[in-house]
């Protein structure tokens, strides 16, 4: 177990599905208090009971979306409320998987679909930020951990609004990251490769992460259990000099 998470409070946005109740999970399981903040609130509340059930850690259901400013004050709020501090936040939500996107090319991409994607998967983190910096800023310690994608990294064909905004949010990580230092405040990326994080896969989505395997050097599906490792890492003390950096997670697909 990573040593320095028990009784840390993490918020995880995104939580209640694939890689993100993973990363509930094992923070419970490191001790942690974990809030899972899901804009499917009903399936937030059942991560948060199988949290306390697995790993015997406190945990917190609250529903919020992730674009709407009110709505991630009140996940703040709520937060502090009920555990009294926010240490780490982790930026995970996202539309990807759980809620459908247009994977087609850029004359295919409709122009509410972009601004919809922008706003949960961009303008999401800086809300969210945001609203735990006042408390952050406070305690003069915190950890806030967004989630990029190696798409950013390789710039595959398709799905071109995606993309777009998970490169904003390495960018807003590096700009972050200066802006809070004097805080203590670490703000670093996960960069996880194509990971079989949907819950219920068609063969054409099994096909597509297979499909990825062919440039790793790992050669085998990425699953959402591999990330938490890193992730675990990223929130514990063992990082606390590392700040605005991007960590790769992809079994060897991008090296840098």
């Amino acid at each position: 177990m990573i040593e320095g998470l028990k009784d840390k409070v993490v918020i995880v946005t995104g939580g209640a599905h694939g890689i993100g109740k993973a990363y509930c999970l094992g923070f419970g399981r490191a001790g942690a208090r974990v809030v899972l903040a899901d804009i499917d609130g009903e399936a937030a509340a059942h991560v948060a009971s199988q949290v306390i059930q697995e790993t015997g850690a406190p945990a917190l259901a609250v529903a919020v979306d992730v674009s709407d400013e009110e709505s991630a004050n009140q996940m703040a709020a709520k937060t502090l409320q009920y555990f009294g501090r926010i240490d780490i936040l982790v930026n995970n939500a996202a539309i990807f998987a759980t809620i459908p996107m247009n994977r087609g090319r850029i004359e295919t991409i409709d122009l509410k679909e972009w601004d919809r994607l922008m706003a949960v998967n961009l303008k999401g983190p800086f809300l969210c930020a945001r609203a735990v910096l006042p408390t952050m800023r406070a305690q003069k310690s915190g950890k806030i951990i967004n989630i990029g994608s190696g798409t950013a990294l390789h710039g595959p064909p398709g799905r071109i609004h995606y993309v777009a905004s998970k490169a904003g949010v390495l960018g807003m990580t590096r700009t972050l990251a200066r802006e809070v230092g004097d805080d203590n405040i670490q703000v670093n990326a996960l960069v996880p490769g194509s990971t079989l994080s949907e819950e219920n896969p068609t063969e054409e989505i099994l096909r597509m992460r297979q499909e990825g395997m062919s440039n790793r050097a790992l050669k085998r599906v990425q699953v959402p259990q591999d990330l938490v490792g890193a992730m675990l890492f990223l929130a514990s003390p063992l990082s606390d000099f590392m700040t605005g950096h991007s960590l790769v997670v992809d079994g060897g697909s991008v090296m840098r």
